[in-house]
């Protein structure tokens, strides 16, 4: 279960929840995006409240427990997105956290007081260009995304050296030779 720390207990016992997003995209450079109206210093970072944050989405998740994705748009006027996702930004993290506002309308930005929403990498990046609008797509998964990709491993020993000269575990795996190996969790 997770547990709050007292100021951010008190904001969510309270009737009136306001937040703000901040997100941060760790590609070639790292960019700081908010949400809030004003640009926001949190763990010594300035999150820019002009940095182009167009739209996000709530964390989806799928019917089997698989992947879980998150959408966040970013207007591309200063042309920043288009060079990073040509130097591939799938794989690079992506981290969104929320902040509240308590009582007296002051953020809080206290370590203990900063919720993690989501914690992924870039999946599939993408441009749109409407001839008024341009924006940067990037829909970002977590680590059990892996859990459908496919990958081809070929066990001869000709295949294992590829991988490590060293590794003499599949040295037997001849087209003569019969062996029975173990497969999943042990």
């Amino acid at each position: 279960m997770r547990t709050f720390s007292a100021a951010v207990q008190a904001v969510l016992d309270s009737d009136l929840i306001e937040f703000a997003f901040l997100i941060k995209l760790s590609f070639n450079t790292t960019y700081y995006l908010t949400s809030n109206s004003h640009d926001i210093v949190y763990d010594g970072d300035t999150y820019l409240a002009n940095g182009g944050l167009y739209e996000f989405d709530s964390p989806k998740f799928s019917t089997v427990v698989d992947r879980e994705s998150y959408k966040v748009v970013i207007s591309e006027l200063l042309d920043e997105m288009l060079p990073e996702f040509k130097l591939n930004v799938v794989g690079k993290p992506i981290e969104v956290f929320v902040t509240l506002r308590d009582a007296a309308g002051q953020l809080l930005l206290g370590t203990s007081d900063v919720l993690s929403v989501y914690k992924g990498v870039v999946d599939k990046p993408s441009i749109t260009n409407n001839y008024e609008t341009k924006l940067a797509l990037l829909e970002g998964s977590s680590p059990m995304a892996d859990l459908d990709m496919v990958k081809t491993f070929i066990s001869s020993k000709d295949g294992m050296d590829q991988k490590s000269v060293t590794d003499t575990s599949f040295d037997e795996v001849y087209s003569d030779n019969e062996v029975t190996l173990k497969w999943g969790k042990t």
